[in-house]
């Protein structure tokens, strides 16, 4: 199932989501939902590796040369411990991140810091400077927005779904 997910989050952000520009400064970038719904307990090294190829492919499809993949690798490698700080040291392994297992306040809090990290960094990277640092805040906070509703809007059809399945 993660392999199907991987290919339509990628489809998706290729295809739509990178010629969407809102207002030429917001960008969503629905392909972090992969990295973020990787199971609790995945290994760091898997998490990792995941994230890196994510982004990889996504900079292959951008021609954006490793801004995607070190964005992501970053993001995968500090996501467990973003995981620990909002939900604890007790969580089940194997479980998959979503409102029902983080609850809805502690799952918004996990994609909203996870989603802050990734595109700082992303933007930092691509930008190489802070000589306009007001119009690189405005491209990241919008962007963040953009991608944290995205997200949230998927993971509520997700529950909706899973919940007409039971």
């Amino acid at each position: 199932m993660g392999t199907i997910y991987f290919i339509i989050l990628v489809l998706v952000q290729v295809l739509i989501l990178n010629n969407i520009h809102f207002f030429r400064v917001a960008i969503p970038f629905l392909y972090l939902y992969f990295i973020l719904k990787l199971p609790v307990g995945t290994s760091r090294s898997l998490v990792v590796f995941l994230s890196f190829l994510t982004g990889l492919v996504i900079d292959i499809f951008s021609n954006t040369p490793g801004m995607h993949a070190a964005a992501c690798t970053l993001t995968g490698f500090l996501r467990e411990g973003i995981i620990e700080l909002f939900m604890g040291k007790d969580l089940v392994e194997g479980v998959f991140p979503s409102y029902r297992t983080f609850r809805f306040g502690g799952f918004v809090k996990y994609i909203f810091t996870c989603v802050v990290l990734h595109h700082t960094a992303l933007f930092m990277i691509e930008s190489l400077t802070f000589f306009d640092p007001l119009f690189l805040t405005l491209r990241i906070v919008s962007s963040v927005i953009l991608t944290t509703l995205l997200i949230c809007t998927i993971e509520a059809f997700n529950i909706e779904s899973q919940k007409s399945g039971e």
